[in-house]
């Protein structure tokens, strides 16, 4: 029967839009045991996918700790990417009045078919987060909800993920498990080593936090490295709105960072063509010694500083 669902499922899959039908009744699995999850994916001939970076959870404290830490309730829809057998994506559908679960691997879908078969308020959507239209995305499907981000990133598409979410500006919060060492990096502050460009476009859009750690024991396949869940709740305004524009702000903001070992005169003077006096004079006019770094200025001093060149290099106004 969950084969013969998964076809009927299959036929009716739009790039954008699914809607499963709440089916009562039978077993309701435990998505965080060993046995049936092995028995479960056994039934559907599944393998996992290195390059797609599938781990399952065997916890299942992670999965409820997530979903209460992205504060869901029914006043919310939530948008959550690769939901691999559905752990994560049963306890967002307790809480939120809407659910719309993002996912790449096709092998996946008829074992949502059967796990989530029950759930309602649940909407599956076969597809590539990173080619599909989020706003659009979530125009459709939360209508007069408060959306938010609550998601088992996979590791191989952490960062190009949270940038298009985070960029959207169709979130209240963002809550995610990722990379310990990632998650340190959305956190970090100036100065530090885990700073980098990531940090300062997270920081513009959002202000992370990071609220616990999940080790690899709690995986299947166990990961070689730690976890971490984020929430990162969004600004309604960036940060900073420099002069020069968002786009001349980020490309000032990766050319400090792109050779970290340099001065910031350096690394600035091989991007904008404005010679090193001249980059030298802007890192001045910002109240900056010389041989200062790129790593040790914060959103505010960033901002300034691209204000600063973007009125050097003549740039018309974005």
């Amino acid at each position: 029967e969950p084969a013969a669902v998964a076809e009927r499922l299959t036929r009716r899959f739009s790039i954008f839009h699914t809607n499963m039908p709440p089916r009562k009744g039978g077993h309701t699995m435990n998505l965080c045991d060993i046995r049936e999850i092995r028995a479960l994916l056994s039934r559907h001939g599944f393998h996992f996918s290195k390059s797609m970076g599938q781990n399952f959870l065997i916890a299942d404290w992670v999965p409820r700790e997530i979903a209460a830490a992205s504060g869901a309730d029914m006043a919310h829809g939530v948008l959550e990417i690769g939901p691999g057998i559905g752990c994560l994506t049963r306890e967002l559908c307790a809480l939120a009045g809407q659910v719309v679960s993002v996912e790449l691997d096709k092998a996946l879908l008829p074992v949502l078919a059967e796990t989530m078969a029950d759930a309602d308020r649940f909407t599956l959507v076969p597809g590539d987060i990173l080619k599909l239209d989020v706003p659009a995305l979530v125009d459709q499907h939360f209508q007069g909800l408060t959306p938010l981000v609550c998601a088992n990133l996979p590791y191989n598409i952490t960062t190009p993920v949270l940038r298009v979410l985070a960029s959207s500006g169709r979130f209240e919060a963002m809550t995610v498990m990722i990379q310990r060492e990632v998650a340190l990096r959305l956190a970090a502050r100036p100065g530090t080593g885990d700073y980098g460009a990531f940090t300062v476009f997270m920081q513009y859009y959002s202000q992370p936090e990071i609220l616990f750690d999940v080790p690899p024991d709690c995986f299947l396949p166990a990961p070689k490295v730690t976890s971490a869940v984020v929430r990162c709740r969004m600004r309604q305004t960036p940060a900073v709105s420099p002069a020069c524009g968002q786009d001349f702000f980020f490309r000032t903001v990766r050319a400090a960072f792109a050779q970290r070992r340099k001065t910031l005169a350096n690394s600035l003077s091989s991007v904008f063509g404005l010679g090193k006096d001249r980059i030298a004079d802007a890192i001045a006019g910002c109240g900056l010694s010389p041989a200062v770094r790129g790593e040790v200025l914060g959103l505010e001093e960033l901002a300034n500083l691209a204000d600063r060149l973007w009125e050097m290099t003549g740039e018309k106004n974005p």
